[in-house]
C-alpha cells in the first residue's frame, strides 16, 4: 500500500537572510561512546581496540598474549547486556542493549570492561559544568547527552551556532579528555537530528532551508519516538525516509497511526517542534531492577528472592531521599524466563520515601501478579513522586501504616 502523496513542495536549500532580532538556535549535545571513553581515559593502552562495556561482573584476562588481564568477550557467559561499545566493536555490529552473549558470537576478540557508573557521573558533572560556563540554559538529557539553548548565549548567532558549539567542544575536550558531537538547528529536533550527522567529534549547522538535503535522506527510525513497531508499519506501506513521510498526508497518517501520532509523525517529518529547553524539570518516578544471574523462581528460591526484593526497596528509598523525593504509587516488574513482563501498582495513602513501607505496599503488587514461571528480572518503582520540601508533614506515611 503507498502513502497518498500530499502537495506541498520542500523549502529551497538556501541560507536564512540576515534578521536584526536573534533567531532561535538550539543544540544537541552528545558525548561520544561516553562510557567507552571514560574507561579508555583509565586504560590508554586499549585505544584503536574494539572494547565492549556492559554487565557488574566479568570473567578474568587469560595470559594469552592479548592485552592481559584484561577480559575478552568471548569468555563471557551470563545474561548481562551492552551498555556501549567503542566504534571500533560497532563496525562488528555490536551495540547498545544487545546481550553480552550475542555480542560475543559477533566480535570475541572485543575486550569486555564492568560498568562504573560512579566513575561515569563524575565526568558527566564535569562536561556539564564546563558547558554551564558559556551558556546558561541548559536542559539535562541523561547522564552523556545535553540540549543547549544558544540564541542569547555569546557566540550562539556566529555562523548558525559553529562558533559557541567549537569552543564548547574544545572546552570540554581540554577539560576531560572526552570528544562530543553537537548539532545547532532552530529546535530540539531538528538539533538532536544534526548532532548523529557527524560522529564523532563533529559539528552539525543545520538551518530550516537544510530540511530537504539533510534531514529527508535518512530513515524514518532516526527520527527519536519512532521505534520499531512504527518504523516496520511505515515500511509496510512504502515509507523508508523521513522525505517519504513529509509527502505521505497528514490525514492519511492519523487513519494508519491514530490522530495523535500520525499527526506528530507528520509534525517531526517538516522539523516543526516548539519544546523550550527545560532548565529544570521533576521527575515522575524512580525505579531499581536486577537481572539475575539465574532463572529464580518464587517457590523454590524464595528466600533469595525475599532478600533481592529488600535491597531493592532499601536502594530505591536510598535514591529517593538522596534527590529529596517522596512517591505514594509503588509498583513491581517482573520478566519471565519466556521473556514475557508484568507489571503491578499498588496505591498508598500518602507520601513515603520508607524503605519498609515500600517493600510492603510492593508486596501486596507482587501478589497480584502470576508467579508460577521463573523469572528472569525484578524491578521496584515509586511514581507519583513530589519534592519532600514541598509536602506537609502530615501527607507522609507513618511506617506501621503497612504493617
Amino acid at each position: 500500500m503507498s502513502a497518498p502523496i500530499a502537495s506541498v513542495e520542500p523549502t529551497a536549500n538556501v541560507e536564512p537572510a540576515a534578521r536584526s532580532e536573534p533567531v532561535r538556535r538550539v543544540a544537541h549535545l552528545d558525548m561520544d561512546a561516553f562510557f567507552a571513553a571514560v574507561e579508555l581515559l583509565r586504560y590508554p593502552q586499549l585505544r584503536g581496540a574494539p572494547v565492549v562495556i556492559g554487565g557488574s561482573r566479568v570473567p578474568r584476562g587469560q595470559s594469552d598474549g592479548e592485552a592481559a588481564p584484561f577480559a575478552r568477550l568471548r569468555q563471557y557467559v551470563g545474561r548481562g547486556v551492552v551498555t556501549t561499545a567503542t566504534y571500533e566493536a560497532r563496525a562488528f555490529g555490536v551495540h547498545s542493549a544487545m546481550s553480552l552473549m550475542q555480542a560475543a558470537q559477533r566480535c570475541p576478540q572485543a575486550i569486555l570492561l564492568p560498568v562504573d557508573f560512579a566513575r561515569y557521573r563524575e565526568y558527566s558533572r564535569r562536561f556539564k559544568e564546563v558547558i554551564a560556563r558559556f551558556a546558561p540554559q541548559v536542559e539535562d538529557r541523561g547522564i552523556d547527552e545535553v540540549y543547549i539553548d544558544f540564541t542569547s548565549a555569546p557566540g550562539g548567532q556566529e555562523q548558525g551556532g559553529r562558533i559557541l558549539a567549537s569552543r564548547i567542544q574544545q572546552a570540554i575536550a581540554a577539560d576531560t579528555g572526552l570528544t562530543c558531537s553537537i548539532g545547532v538547528a532552530p529546535n530540539k529536533l531538528l538539533a538532536k537530528l544534526a548532532s548523529e550527522l557527524r560522529k564523532p567529534n563533529g559539528i552539525s549547522i543545520l538551518y530550516e532551508s537544510d530540511l530537504a538535503a539533510k534531514i529527508w535522506p535518512l530513515p524514518v527510525r532516526r527520527i527519536n519516538g519512532i521505534g520499531p513497531k512504527s518504523g516496520a508499519r511505515l515500511e509496510q506501506l512504502g515509507i523508508h525516509t523521513i522525505g517519504e513521510l513529509a509527502a505521505a498526508e497528514r490525514n492519511w497518517l492519523a487513519q494508519q497511526f491514530g490522530p495523535r501520532h500520525g499527526g506528530w509523525m507528520y509534525e517531526c517529518a517538516w522539523g516543526w517542534d516548539d519544546r523550550s529547553v527545560l532548565t529544570h524539570s521533576e521527575p515522575v518516578s524512580m525505579s531499581r531492577e536486577t537481572t539475575f544471574e539465574r532463572d529464580l523462581h518464587a517457590v523454590r528460591d524464595r528466600a533469595a528472592l525475599s532478600e533481592l526484593f529488600s535491597e531493592l526497596c532499601t536502594r530505591l528509598a536510598h535514591d529517593l531521599r538522596s534527590r529529596g523525593y517522596v512517591g505514594r504509587t509503588v509498583g513491581i516488574k517482573l520478566r519471565y524466563d519466556d521473556f514475557r513482563r508484568a507489571t503491578r501498582d499498588q496505591t498508598i495513602d500518602g507520601y513515603t520515601d520508607d524503605a519498609v513501607v515500600i517493600r510492603r505496599a510492593a508486596g501486596l503488587a507482587l501478589k497480584r501478579a502470576a508467579l508460577e514461571r521463573p523469572l528472569r528480572l525484578l524491578g521496584v518503582r515509586v511514581a507519583g513522586l513530589v519534592a519532600r520540601d514541598a509536602l506537609p508533614a502530615a501527607s507522609a506515611v507513618p511506617e506501621q501504616a503497612l504493617l
